[in-house]
């Protein structure tokens, strides 16, 4: 009955998230008419109906299960998010010191924007509106807006600088390029004592398993309290909202010293 209860939250979980528009699909001949969104109307009551059917005790437990995993897969995909970003910040720090070096060996912009965007596909729009004579450091900003490219605002502020009072843009580039290397510099040295907090939290967040692996070895039973009564089932939900709550502030906090 657990895993019935377990599938009816998925199915019910399933069922709230917004789903893509279908795409239209021709009939064919002699065929009926495809109409997507059918299994809804079959779905959406047997939930309704398979719910009454299982007993509370389960169904808490299959609500607990559900809302540790969408904890966890959104702490998973913030984390996917920062390394995302700190991959790209780390590019645009590549692009900065590529453009230094081609405007440095006596290339004009175009063609070190048109390299650039090479390796870069996000620079495509740039370089394009330097070909046509467009807004380039407008185009540059736009670029700046993807998460991890802030960067390239500095970049656009060179070129529009350089643009209206006729300075170098080699030198330009290149004392950005020279600011972008020490903070990133700076950033390592966070990242180095963040690592130590996060690793840390992430320890203390897996101690509890470790003293319920230590209550079975001593002839107890942990894990049949915990899912097996309600007063356990109710702590198991305290717990893993307590701790996901510490991981989620933690990286909060991590988040903020980044940003400043």
């Amino acid at each position: 009955m657990i895993a019935v209860a377990v599938a009816a939250s998925v199915l019910a979980a399933w069922l709230l998230l917004p789903s893509r528009p279908p795409s239209p699909v021709a009939p064919g001949p002699g065929g009926p008419e495809a109409r997507p969104g059918r299994w809804v109307w079959w779905a959406g009551p047997a939930v309704v109906l398979l719910f009454p059917l299982v007993p509370l005790r389960a169904l808490a437990l299959s609500a607990v299960t559900v809302a540790a995993g969408l904890a966890g897969v959104a702490l998973l995909r913030a984390r996917s998010a920062r390394l995302a970003a700190r991959a790209t910040s780390a590019r645009v720090l590549e692009l900065c010191e590529q453009l230094s070096a081609d405007l440095g060996a006596g290339q004009p912009p175009g063609t070190a924007l048109q390299r650039a965007a090479v390796t870069w596909p996000a620079l495509a729009p740039a370089a394009e509106a330097q070909r046509i004579g467009s807004d380039v450091p407008g185009a540059l900003r736009d670029a700046a807006r993807q998460p991890g490219a802030d960067d390239l605002r500095l970049v656009a502020a060179a070129w529009q600088l350089t643009h209206r009072t006729g300075a170098g843009l080699a030198d330009a580039v290149d004392r950005v390029a020279r600011g972008l290397r020490e903070a990133h510099a700076t950033r390592r040295v966070v990242d180095g004592e963040l690592a130590s907090a996060r690793a840390t939290a992430r320890l203390v967040a897996c101690l509890p398993l470790l003293a319920l692996a230590m209550g079975s070895g001593t002839g107890g039973d942990p894990w049949g309290f915990l899912l097996g009564h309600p007063i356990g089932l109710a702590c198991l939900g305290a717990g893993l909202l307590f701790g996901f709550a510490g991981l989620w502030w933690i990286e909060a906090l991590a988040r903020g010293v980044e940003r400043t």
